[in-house]
Parts: C-alpha cells; structure tokens; sequence
C-alpha cells in the first residue's frame, strides 16, 4: 500500500444521531473508490464498519471503526462512530483526533438529539465540517424542512453546496452548486455517475441557491466582500477560494446530498471532503510542553510523535491499538519510547485498518492513521513519542458510567475467566468500569446505560466464552445522622492471664453534604494514650462503612474523641478499636440515622408530543422538574430525579417515543430517601444480609 504525506490525507469522523446512515454512507464510499469490490448493506450484515457479531445482530455501530477510501491521489481516512447516547464516548475519541466531520442528517427526522451532541462536540474542538444530508430517497424526506431545522438548531451559516434531482424515491442524483452541473446516477446502485446540464425545472432554483452561497463565501472574507459589492458575484476561482478558506475556518458549514443505500452523491460527497476539509498539513495541531498547550506543525521530519484513541480487544490478534501519527514518522519493526507510561513498546507490522481487515504498510507518515497489535503497555490515551519530541497530548475526556448491574457467572468455573475478560474490554471501553463492592461483596458491572451493559454482557459471551447472569444494580444508599450526641463505648473483658480493657467517650455531630467523615482527636492530659487513639478512629471507621440502619456506609459526620480511660496492663489497640465501635453504635442508636439516596441530574430529548407525557412520568418517579426548552422539533426537559426510580427509565422512554427519545444521566448529589420508603429499604437490606451490622474482628 503507498505511503502518504500529511497534504494528501484526510482525517474525517462521520458522526451523527443513531439511524442517519452512517455505516451504510461510509459503505457507499469504500464501493466507489474500489476499496471493496460490493456495496455492503447494514440490513445485510456485510459492511466493512459494522463487522463486530453484536453491531450485525442490532444493525447498530456499537464502537467506532477506522476504514480508508483511496480517491484522486488523496487517502481519506473514515472513522465510522456510533450514533446512540450509550456509546457517544467513541464519537467523542473520533472527534478529537478527527482534522474534519461529516455531520450526517436523516433527510426526514432531521436535527435529532446526538446530532446536536455531534455538533457540540466538533465546536469544542473547533472542527470544521460538512453536513451530509443522507437517506433523501426515503418518503417525507426534504431538504427545506431539514435545511430549516438545521440552522434554526446548528448554526444559520449551514448552505446548500447541492440540491437534489427528483424527491424521495425519484431522487436521483445532484445538481453542484459550485460547477452549475448535474450528477446523475443509474439507479442501480453501481455508482456510475453521469455528467449534464441543470434540470430546466431546477435551473431557477439553482441560480438563487448559488447566488445565496456566494454571498455567505463573500461576507466570510473582508476582501471577497468588497469584490462582491464591486462585481455583484465572485469568480468561479474566488468561490472555491473562499469556500474552501471558510470551511477551513468553521465559518461555512457546506451540505451536501447524499443516499448511501441507493449510492447517490458518494462520489461528490468525496469530491467535497478533499476540497473544503482540511488536510493535516493545513491544520496545526495542539500538543502539550513543559505544561503549556503549544500548536505545531505536521512536520514528518520532527521527531516521532503519535496518540492512541482508541484499543480493540480481539480474540485471535490480541490488543489492536488505533492511533493518528501527528509528526515524525513511525516505522514497522521499530521500538518506540511511550511517553505517558515511562516506558518503551515494541511495534510489530504497522497496518491500515479497513474495519477488521489489516494491510501491512512499512511506515505512517505525519498525519496519518493506523494500528498494530499486541503492544504490551500502550493503552487508550497513552502518548507514543520520541524522547527529543518533548510532547504529549491531551487525554480524550471519557464520561463515567452512570448505571451499574451485579453479574455472577453461570457457572463456578467462570469468575477468574470474568477478571480477564473484563479486564481486555475495559482497555477497549474506557466508559465502562469493572469491580467487587467492598460491602456486598458482589462483581458489579457499570456503564453509560442498559444497553450498554447488555452488549457488553453479550461481548463476553461472543468473543470470550463466558456467561454471566444481570441482576437489579445495587443502589448505592448511604447513611447519616441529624443529631448531635455524645455516646460512650467501653469494652470490658477479663481472662486469665491480660485481659482487655478500652474506655472512649466521643461526641459525633452531623456535617454538610458531601463531607464524608472527620475525626477530631480533643484528648488532653492523657486519658487515653496516644498510641490507642488511631485504633479508636479505625473502629469507627470500620464500622461506619459497615452502616448500622440498613449495611450502608454512613456519612457527613464528624466524631471527636475527648475522654476515656485506660488500663496500664490490660489495655491494648484491640480494646480501643472495639471500644470505638462500640461508642459509634451507642451514637447511632439516639443520633437520629437516616438514609440517603443519589440524585441524579437528567436531561431527557423527545419530540415535542411526548414532553408533557414524559413530564407526568418523571414526576410520578419523584422527579423535579428543573426546566424545559425546545430545539428546533425537539424538547428538552430537564430534572433531578433519585437513581432508585430510573432504572427502568430507558425501556420507558423507547415506548412512549418509539425509540425517537434518549436521555442522560449524571450524579448530582445526595438527598434524604422519605421515611415511607426508607422502611421498605431497611427490611429489605436485612431480610437480605441476615443482619443490620456485624461486630469487627
């Protein structure tokens, strides 16, 4: 395969809502400029992007995948991201190493809700991009009404760069705004295009739409706008000039037409990416030196400098690490120096990625993006670079998960296999978080949502042989008090030979939320030694974390240890732990507990019919209705709602929606539960641990 320089590449992630027809468009794209001899189809399971067992059995990208189209001497590099709200953290990596976007709209929903999350995404890295205007063969679709909804939501400097020959399914083809030309397809789906002149019925609506560019490319630019106030127009030269510049710049947002399914405007839509997107010879990047953010240019003569965004988890090649070469150039069977880590990787074969076909090639040049497997320290983040570069790169900002499931194996054997497994998709998945609960003792699985749990249960499974079980998530409760008390803890006990003895009086007082826990030593005068006042502490806190209402840690309180006795031959650090635990369940027992429950904060995207049916729901789910505004046809409304009443949120929203609807979550704070379920609570915690708290050893 030919090695490119930084001026011939192009580094483009296609993003945009769930359903726009990403996959298939990137499939349309790969077909035309021959890098695979059929056009693949999402409903046929047979794409190049969509390749993993469980994106071919939802007809979803799941995880974003890295392909490459050779056209016009230029190689264009397509990172196909998913469009769903679980799994927006791999458009979110694909963005950020990205030099340019495809936004890709559904010509008949139009602006939806990951499409305005696209949006903002590619605004905080100041992204150029075009916006693809996809699925215009489907009934209902229009490019006034989404063109409305687009500026309306997006930004009002979205223009037409085409318009479509023929509505829904008579659309066949384009007309170029730039060339005053039309592109025809054969309808057959071979992508061979023919080359005319304007459809007289669209002549007139050409002339104005070309008329509306020029005059956006000339108020981009100082100069071309005083060319056009003298001239009336602009060249032909002065219009790709300047709309090229002004793309460049993300002051124009050029649309284009497409179908990726009937392969109309694939040809062109490339045609548009090498001439408005910027190469990364165009495009300085940013790095960091000496903790200070510099710009730098995609020199291939610099010394090496690379980023890994993302890892694969493959059965049979191991770890498969993803990364864009942004100077230097890195070379096959070299070893290289990680910068993050401190350490040194060794680099087998280098490969170009068409999804999970590889393609040896001897070095990736600055600018550029490959892979390579099984490197044995590099992970997702991790700065692959020269000692002598002095760079590193900002770490792509993953969001915690928000929902966690306890899963046990169906069979015994399987709990190690399950560490190992999990530990290979977590590399894979940086949204995703495996551990064993401290308290329950129970393997608990957390994520962006169910379904990004579920798909995650089904990878181990597919790719790694091992079958758990879901259970209901734990909610993670906590415990505190509201009353101020002073208790006494005093452990007594005589054997032959030493016996044991600890004597402790501590006041404990509430704190605010999110305070967690204070110990305040106030001994004076030597009641207590001070060599027994840290196992004081300890058996508080030991027991504290045990909880005393219901198992759950209790929290925001301060105890001060400030009188107590001691014995000079019988006292020792096992006295005084269990003389502070003693005293804090003394404290407990008149401090008023209460249990706490998490709040979270929730934004919720519908379409405007369903918001007061969703407002009632959220409601009846104790929710607070904290505002509600409307995007263009979406509404959004958001609220505080307790984590306890959304775990069944998701299956809801699908159902009044149908599936149009998605919402996020994140932890906001924690409050009291009401005193008629804290009740229910208690008895169930019991009824499960067999007691409320233990003594500690």
């Amino acid at each position: 395969m030919k090695v490119y320089d930084a001026a011939s590449i192009r580094n483009v992630a296609v993003v945009g809502h769930g359903g726009s027809g990403k996959t298939q468009l990137v499939s349309a794209l790969l077909f035309d400029a021959g890098m695979v001899n059929r056009l693949g189809k999402v409903d046929e399971g047979n794409t190049v992007t969509d390749y993993d067992e469980e994106e071919i059995a939802r007809k979803h990208t799941l995880s974003a995948s890295l392909a490459y189209a050779e056209w016009n001497k230029t190689k264009i590099n397509l990172i196909d991201t998913p469009g769903f709200g679980n799994f927006f953290a791999d458009a979110r990596a694909a963005i950020h190493v990205a030099d340019g976007a495809l936004i890709v709209v559904d010509a008949v929903a139009g602006v939806e809700v990951q499409t305005e999350k696209a949006w903002a995404a590619c605004e905080e890295q100041q992204l150029p991009r075009l916006i693809v205007l996809n699925r215009l063969d489907r009934e209902r679709a229009s490019l006034a009404r989404t063109l409305e909804s687009l500026r309306l939501t997006l930004n009002r400097t979205i223009i037409p760069l085409q318009l479509p020959i023929g509505e829904e399914r008579a659309f066949t083809g384009i007309v170029d705004l730039v060339s005053m030309k039309a592109f025809t397809t054969a309808g057959d789906g071979s992508g061979k295009v023919s080359e005319g002149a304007v459809p007289a019925n669209l002549a007139d609506q050409a002339t104005a739409a070309r008329d509306a560019l020029i005059e956006m490319v000339a108020e981009a630019d100082e100069a071309l706008m005083e060319k056009f106030f003298e001239a009336g127009t602009l060249t032909q030269e002065e219009l790709i000039k300047g709309l090229a510049s002004a793309t460049r710049a993300a002051k124009i947002y050029p649309l284009v037409c497409t179908s990726g399914a009937a392969n109309i405007g694939a040809q062109a839509l490339m045609d548009a990416i090498l001439a408005y997107l910027p190469s990364p010879a165009d495009r300085p990047f940013n790095a960091i030196a000496n903790s200070e953010t510099v710009s730098k240019p995609a020199d291939e003569k610099a010394p090496y400098a690379a980023f890994v965004w993302k890892t694969v988890a493959d059965q049979f090649a191991g770890r498969i690490t993803m990364f864009r070469v942004y100077q230097g150039c890195l070379k096959a069977d070299s070893t290289v120096t990680n910068a993050t880590q401190g350490t040194q990787d060794r680099l087998g074969h280098l490969i170009a990625l068409q999804g999970k076909t590889p393609t040896n090639v001897p070095e990736l040049k600055a600018g550029d993006m490959g892979a390579v497997a099984k490197l044995k320290d590099t992970k997702t983040n991790d700065t692959i670079a020269d000692k002598a570069a002095g760079i590193t790169f900002a770490r792509i900002p993953f969001p915690e998960p928000v929902l966690s499931y306890a899963i046990e194996p169906k069979s015994r054997g399987d709990e190690d296999k399950i560490g190992t497994a999990m530990h290979r998709l977590e590399e894979e998945d940086s949204t995703i978080k495996y551990h064993r609960d401290p308290q329950t003792h129970e393997l608990l699985l957390a994520g962006q949502g169910q379904m990004h749990i579920e798909v995650t249960v089904a990878k181990l499974k597919r790719r790694f042989g091992v079958e758990v079980l879901l259970k209901p998530p734990r909610i993670p409760y906590r415990e505190t008090i509201t009353a101020r008390v002073e208790a006494h803890g005093r452990h007594k006990k005589q054997t032959g030979g030493h016996g044991q003895f600890g004597d402790c009086k501590i006041r404990m007082e509430p704190l605010p939320r999110g305070s967690e826990f204070e110990f305040v030593d106030e001994i004076r005068g030597g009641a207590i030694p001070r060599g027994f006042i840290p196992a004081v502490e300890k058996g508080i806190q030991e027991s504290r974390v045990r909880g005393y209402l219901a198992g759950f840690p209790v929290v925001d309180f301060r105890v001060a240890l400030y009188d107590g006795s001691y014995h000079d031959v019988d006292s020792n650090e096992l006295s005084f732990k269990t003389a502070g635990w003693l005293a804090f369940k003394d404290g407990m027992s008149r401090a008023k507990p209460t249990l706490l429950e998490p709040i979270m904060n929730i934004e919720v995207y519908t379409p405007g019919d369903n918001a007061g049916d969703l407002m009632g729901d959220l409601n009846g789910r104790r929710g607070r209705i904290s505002g509600m505004e409307a995007r263009g046809s979406t509404t959004v409304i958001k609220a505080q709602v307790p984590m306890s009443e959304m775990l069944t949120y998701e299956q809801h929203l699908t159902s009044v929606t149908g599936g149009r609807g998605s919402y996020h979550m994140e932890y906001s704070h924690y409050d009291e539960v009401p005193s008629h379920l804290q009740t229910k609570i208690i008895a169930a915690s019991k009824a499960e641990r067999g007691q409320a708290v233990e003594e500690p050893a």
